[in-house]
């Protein structure tokens, strides 16, 4: 499952960059933003309710 967040951060990421390298795909920056703070977000909840988020 970590995995695959982590994967879906890199692809989101990937979107960023594309969005700010191409000034018309500004609407690719504002998704890739927002689906790569809900990725982080939705893993962030989800180790801290596996209790991996202590030491």
């Amino acid at each position: 499952m970590l995995a695959l967040l982590g994967l879906l951060l890199v692809i989101w990421v990937v979107c960023i960059v594309v969005g700010i390298a191409v000034k018309g795909l500004f609407w690719l920056l504002i998704i890739g933003a927002i689906l790569f703070v809900a990725t982080a977000v939705i893993g962030f909840v989800k180790r801290e309710a596996l209790g991996r988020g202590k030491g």
